[in-house]
């Protein structure tokens, strides 16, 4: 006796010929376009986010920088405006429900320019410009008084430092706090990665930060 005569496996395709149909992601051409520019809009974020890192890593320069940072944001603008929608009414709604990790490429997007070029307004002595590098000697203080001493946390803040005072006209090329930070910016731009400085080189740096922000702010009296 054939025990097998008959039998047809349940889970066989013979039987749902569904399972044979080509799937369609989109149900037209419309809807195709809509996830091309989701995905367009997603592209950008993430290539700015690693520009931001590469810069913070001294692994591009200056010029290259800026250039790319600018194409990058112009891209983003023409991007987000095609999806822009209640689902995804700002930015921030995108990056949340696509679990982006890009906080450098938020900034950038939010300043709306090149890092190299964020305290270049009104002249390079606007007080939007002061009031940034007042901040950012203040960030950078307090990051190494908590012992944080690896480049990666220190480097970011060391470079906006210079490039914001560097945008300052009424600030000389021999000005005592650019030689002082550009000094500790060669030092770091030296460092691998995962290097750290030493308690002796934090001690310094924190002095050396401290001398250059007194010097700014007299700097700012003397103007007054």
């Amino acid at each position: 006796m054939n025990y097998g005569a008959g039998f047809q496996n349940p889970g066989s395709n013979d039987n749902r010929p569904e399972l044979m149909e080509e799937v369609k992601l989109c149900e037209s051409a419309k809807e195709r376009a809509y996830y091309d520019n989701l995905a367009d809009l997603y592209a950008v974020i993430n290539t700015l986010q690693c520009l931001e890192r590469a810069y913070i890593r001294d692994c591009v320069k200056d010029k290259e920088y800026q250039t790319s940072c600018q194409k990058l944001l112009s891209q983003y603008k023409t991007a987000f405006n095609l999806v822009k929608s209640p689902e995804f009414p700002d930015v921030d709604s995108f990056v949340k429900t696509y679990r982006l990790d890009c906080v450098a490429a938020l900034e950038r997007i939010r300043e709306d320019q090149p890092v190299t070029i964020k305290a270049s307004q009104g002249g390079g002595n606007s007080s939007k410009c002061i009031a940034d590098i007042v901040s950012l000697f203040i960030t950078a203080i307090d990051v190494l008084k908590l012992e944080r001493r690896a480049k990666d946390d220190i480097y970011p803040y060391i470079r906006e430092v210079c490039d914001a005072m560097s945008s300052m006209s009424s600030l000389p090329a021999d000005f005592e706090g650019k030689v002082k930070i550009n000094h500790w910016l060669t030092t770091l731009s030296e460092m691998g990665v995962a290097d750290e400085l030493s308690e002796e080189q934090a001690r310094q740096m924190i002095f050396d930060l401290d001398v250059s922000y007194n010097a700014f702010v007299r700097t700012l009296k003397d103007e007054s």
